[in-house]
């Protein structure tokens, strides 16, 4: 009151006598404006401080109280937080670093969004399973709009359990097994293509993956759209981890074109299924796929079949191609392991006898061997180092606050390579998996019910591919073997080149 009664006194009182009514009212104008923008600085300031300076406390929106603090850490720079540190280097080297600075769960910022991180397996199933409620799976916006909002990725509730529903419908054990013959047709082209060459394990390995799950989507009558589509998925994977600058030249940008023309691809493929049907008047033989399974009773509409065919070719493709290439690493740089896994494929080919007949079922339930090295591969490579998760309301954790729609991201590759978890973790032992890890401690494909719904089929492709490559074949590492990059997943650099053989042995096996 003193210093807006000096103000007044300035303005007002300091008039010479005799001053006019108007100068009078203008002087209580600009003193009422001065009033105005001195109280939206001071609010200003307070929300910058308690939003960003120094965010240790947060108002409950609820009740008006101060809530707990949040965890530790640093939200980086305005909007960018610390994108270019997480995605230009090792992942593990953030992690960690922040880890020990500031303990197992800690606060940061990633692509424009302010995110809380955990890396204790208590602290994954709180999120993933005990409060799974509290928590929906989520991206940051720019990679729902590029993958589609309405993927199964982002959802929960009852739209969710339909999607997972239809998903198992064809990526269960009882509908896979029958793809066996298909996908076993797919491995051995590719294989014989890099016979006798020098190849980029990653390269070839994506297009094997990218091949099996178009089957597995699409079936094998779709292949006219093959080309296309694969085109315009790599434009889309290309900007998938870009800064959301949607200007005409930005990677962003190109992907969301063709993000856009994949959607016109998979309505195009739709049409012709429909139009196949209504001629048949009966849903042909090779629609077991995932695309008949979402155009089936469950009414979805082809936006929303358009969003979960996009996401589940993400999904499928980039994070099996990278499994595969480092098991061929991995066994390329453990003999011992490599023959182990050898002698059980070339026993399952004497096992068939003369008939040398393709792979089934009851083959691939028996390989334990290769599965502990698949297993072992998933957990040292990490593929998925976090999963996003957002808080739909504010939870208190450990004493810490996760505010309502901040996201939640629990750390799989700090998980699997914490010496408490799994001693020695960075050597490649898949023995350690003749005995099953603790709890929450192995999380290849997240927990749940928003675990990976497609990770038998992924296993799948895997064994079939292993089985004939090991019997079939020898490969050796061309250059350095050491290294990582990441592009976004973990990869060997260069993505591994290699020199593929046929084997000397194949005569002996009559193969």
């Amino acid at each position: 009151m003193e210093y807006c009664s000096n103000i007044m006194a300035l303005f007002v009182g300091g008039s010479p006598a005799g001053a006019s009514t108007t100068l009078r009212m203008s002087a209580m104008s600009a003193l009422a404006a001065a009033l105005v923008v001195t109280a939206a600085v001071c609010l200003l300031s307070r929300m910058i401080w308690m939003r960003i300076i120094s965010p240790q406390a947060v108002r409950d929106g609820v009740s008006g109280r101060i809530a707990k603090q949040l965890p530790p850490g640093s939200m980086g720079w305005p909007y960018l937080g610390e994108t270019f540190q997480l995605y230009s280097n090792n992942p593990s080297c953030f992690f960690e670093e922040r880890q020990s600075k500031y303990g197992a769960i800690f606060k940061t910022r990633i692509l424009g969004c302010p995110c809380i991180m955990v890396s204790s397996p208590e602290a994954a199933r709180f999120v993933l399973i005990t409060k799974a409620h509290l928590f929906k799976p989520t991206f940051p916006k720019s990679k729902e709009r590029m993958l589609g909002p309405q993927a199964i990725f982002f959802q929960q509730g009852e739209y969710h359990a339909k999607l997972r529903r239809l998903v198992l419908r064809a990526f269960m054990p009882d509908a896979i097994r029958a793809k066996i013959p298909a996908i076993e047709e797919i491995a051995l082209r590719h294989l014989s293509s890099w016979e006798g060459r020098f190849i980029n394990a990653y390269l070839e390995m994506k297009t094997y993956a990218m091949n099996v799950a178009l089957l597995s989507i699409f079936g094998k009558e779709e292949q006219s759209y093959v080309e296309e589509l694969k085109q315009c998925y790599y434009t889309l994977e290309k900007g998938y981890n870009s800064m959301p600058f949607n200007f005409p030249g930005t990677l962003f940008h190109k992907a969301m074109k063709a993000r856009r023309q994949l959607g016109l691809i998979v309505a195009r493929i739709m049409s012709r299924r429909r139009e196949r049907g209504a001629h048949h008047h009966h849903h042909h033989s090779d629609d077991n796929d995932l695309l008949a399974s979402f155009m089936g009773e469950e009414a979805l509409t082809d936006e929303q079949i358009a969003d979960n065919i996009i996401g589940v070719i993400f999904a499928a493709r980039d994070t099996t191609a990278s499994v595969l290439t480092w098991i061929l690493k991995y066994l390329a740089e453990n003999p011992s392991i490599l023959q182990a896994v050898t002698e059980e494929q070339e026993e399952l080919i004497r096992r068939r006898g003369e008939t040398m007949g393709a792979l089934n079922w009851s083959d691939t339930r028996s390989m334990p061997i290769t599965c502990r090295v698949i297993q072992e591969t998933l957990r040292v490579a990490s593929i998925l180092t976090f999963t996003f998760r957002e808080a739909v309301q504010s939870v208190e954790y450990e004493g810490f606050l996760i505010p309502k729609g901040w996201k939640v991201l629990p750390l799989f590759r700090i998980i699997h390579h914490s010496p408490e978890n799994f001693p020695d973790p960075e050597k490649f032992d898949p023995s350690r998996f003749e005995v099953s890890p603790r709890p929450n401690t192995y999380l290849p494909f997240g927990n749940g019910t928003h675990a990976c719904p497609g990770n038998e089929l992924a296993k799948l492709e895997m064994l079939v591919l292993l089985h004939h490559l090991t019997t079939k074949y020898r490969w050796s590492l061309s250059g350095s073997g050491s290294g990582i990059q990441f592009r976004p997943f973990a990869l060997p650099l260069n993505g591994l080149p290699i020199k593929i053989d046929r084997s000397q042995n194949v005569q002996q096996l009559k193969i």
